[in-house]
Parts: C-alpha cells; sequence; structure tokens
C-alpha cells in the first residue's frame, strides 16, 4: 500500500467546501472563504461547491444550479486562484458519494444522533430525513477522499470533523492504515459572526449581511440591526457585546473600531450613527470583490471551465484514495 502524505508545511492538503444553499454572507467569508482563501498559500487546497450537501434543503433544481453559479462567482471573486487552489462541485466527484457508502458501514448511529446540528435543525422544525441525519458520515467522505490534512471550517462544523476523525479512525483500526486523519483549522476570534438579530448569523434565520447584492437594500439590513431602547448619550459599558461593534470588527481598521467602541460606551453616540458607519466599513470591505464579481459575471466560460478542469484534477486524486479504500476491505 502506498505511503499516506504527512502533515507538513510541503505536504499539506487543505480541504473545505461551502454549500449552494443560498447567497453567500459576511459569516461564510469570515468563518469559511476568507481563511480558506488565505490557507491557499501554505498548502495543496482543495476546495468544493457542495452541491449534494445542498439537497437535504434545497428542492428546487434551478435554484440549485443558480446558487452554484453564485458560489463559484463568489469564491473566484473573493480572491480564490485557481492557479493554487482546485476549486470544483462536489458532484462532478461521484467517487465521494461511493466511499460514503464504505464509510456508513462504520459509523455508529448515535454519533450522528449525537450531532448538534442534526440536533438544532429538528428543534427549529426541520422534518429529518436521512440526508440530513447522514450529512457528516458524506462530510466525511469529502474530507477523506483528498487526503486532507487540514480543514478550515466555523465553530459550529469542528464537530463534523471530529467525526470525521473518529470514522477514519475505526476504519483504519477494522481495515487497516487507509485514511489520513485531518485537523480542524478554527479562526477563534471570528468563529461565530453575529447576525441582524444577534444570533449566529445563518441563513435558516434568516439574519444574513450577504456578501454582494444592491446596495440600497443592503443598507437597509444594516440599519435595521437589533438594538436596545438606550438613548445617545447615556454610557454603555456593554458596548463591545453590541452587534455592529462586533461586525465592525471585523471590516475597520483596529483604531477605528476601538474608537467607536469607545465613544459608544462613553456616550454621545446613537445607535443610527453607529449602523452608518459599520455599513460605510462593510461596503467599501468588499469593493474589490465586486468589481471582480461584475467582470466575472461576464465570462461565465471560464468559470465553468475552471470547475471543469478542477474536478478533473478532483477525480484523479479521488479515484486513488477510493481504490486503496476498496482494496484494504476486500472489495478489490
Amino acid at each position: 500500500m502506498p505511503a499516506l502524505p504527512l502533515l507538513g508545511s510541503s505536504s499539506m492538503r487543505i480541504l473545505s467546501g461551502i454549500q449552494p444553499s443560498g447567497a453567500l454572507h459576511v459569516g461564510n467569508y469570515f468563518g469559511m472563504m476568507g481563511p480558506a482563501i488565505e490557507l491557499q498559500e501554505e498548502g495543496e487546497a482543495y476546495y468544493f461547491i457542495a452541491d449534494y450537501h445542498s439537497m437535504t434543503s434545497v428542492f428546487d433544481a434551478e435554484v440549485r444550479r443558480k446558487n452554484t453559479q453564485d458560489v463559484a462567482l463568489d469564491f473566484l471573486a473573493c480572491g480564490l486562484d485557481p492557479a493554487k487552489s482546485v476549486f470544483f462541485k462536489q458532484s462532478d466527484v461521484p467517487e465521494v458519494t461511493e466511499l460514503t457508502w464504505l464509510l456508513t458501514t462504520l459509523t455508529p448511529m448515535p454519533m450522528l444522533e449525537n450531532c448538534h446540528s442534526y440536533k438544532d435543525k429538528l428543534a427549529k422544525g426541520l422534518k429529518p430525513n436521512h440526508g440530513l441525519f447522514a450529512y457528516p458520515v458524506l462530510m466525511a467522505s469529502d474530507i477523506l477522499i483528498y487526503d486532507s490534512n487540514v480543514v478550515p471550517v466555523g465553530k459550529d462544523q469542528k464537530q463534523h470533523v471530529e467525526v470525521t476523525r473518529d470514522i477514519a479512525g475505526k476504519f483504519n483500526q477494522t481495515y487497516g492504515e487507509t485514511f489520513v486523519i485531518p485537523e480542524p483549522r478554527i479562526r477563534g476570534e471570528v468563529a461565530a459572526v453575529p447576525g441582524t438579530d444577534g444570533q449566529k448569523m445563518s441563513k435558516s434565520y434568516d439574519n444574513t449581511i450577504e456578501i454582494f447584492g444592491d446596495e440600497k437594500p443592503l443598507r437597509k439590513k444594516v440599519m435595521r440591526l437589533v438594538m436596545d431602547s438606550r438613548p445617545p448619550e447615556e454610557p454603555k459599558p456593554d458596548a463591545d457585546k453590541n452587534i455592529a461593534i462586533q461586525l465592525l470588527k471585523l471590516f475597520a481598521t483596529e483604531k477605528v473600531a476601538s474608537e467607536t467602541e469607545n465613544k459608544l460606551r462613553e456616550g454621545g453616540l446613537g445607535y443610527g450613527d453607529l449602523k452608518k458607519t459599520l455599513f460605510e466599513h462593510y461596503w467599501e470591505y468588499f469593493t474589490e470583490a465586486r468589481a471582480k464579481r461584475a467582470e466575472l459575471e461576464d465570462n461565465l466560460d471560464y468559470v465553468n471551465q475552471v470547475l471543469r478542469e478542477s474536478a478533473e484534477k478532483a477525480r484523479a486524486l479521488a479515484s486513488t484514495v477510493l481504490d486503496r479504500a476498496k482494496k484494504n476491505c476486500g472489495l478489490s
């Protein structure tokens, strides 16, 4: 059996994916996209659009197609470099679903029942289906099929990487050394981006601020951020917990964010002015990316070519890992 890749600066393989389940928002950007784009400078990066995963929540084919295209545009506009990353659609690598079955046979039911995301979605009234329940197994296959060392994820996805590690460990123990055991990579300072209502920003909560879109509706979203009823002149000793301040720290310089927070804490800064400041810095932050996205929208042939050529590279690696797994467990 070929030697497994070792974790190291010269051989580090990075894997991450994102669902095309709706417009990408600043929580996606700071929780996953930004860290992933930075990591393409550190190792061999494999990033995919998780269209299979989206089938647990999106049931309109045309919506999925549009969302998938939008995710591709957004990532490329925000700085993903096809010369440094393998960027593809999950469904263009069918080997991942075959490996999922191999992993499923060794995955304990209680492990899946205890996954936070599954329990949270049930608590919010989503009707469970097998795809929703088995989501972590497909995610494990996504990670393991590329011999991934590092998985940049948001804080809420850390448990799924732990599940992947457990499944890979059990497979290795049962059938011999087959899979690389991956490590999660989380940017703690922005691991949980607040939404417009103060909860974690999420499409399922309908509290997002999109990365791209028209200025007027996005400005309205920011101006509707939920605040308390304290007047401007009243000091606010808990200014660091204010949603707008927390978001401003993502978009503004440390100096600007600190000065604004101090003004709010001391009293004299109204919430309306605070939200205006936030919007200005948020809008400026993505100026270059908006221009790049407009160029890409006029050149969809290039975008599709990137996805197609990357999928060929991804399949070449995935088939090698799948063959190794099948051989070790007696299927070939």
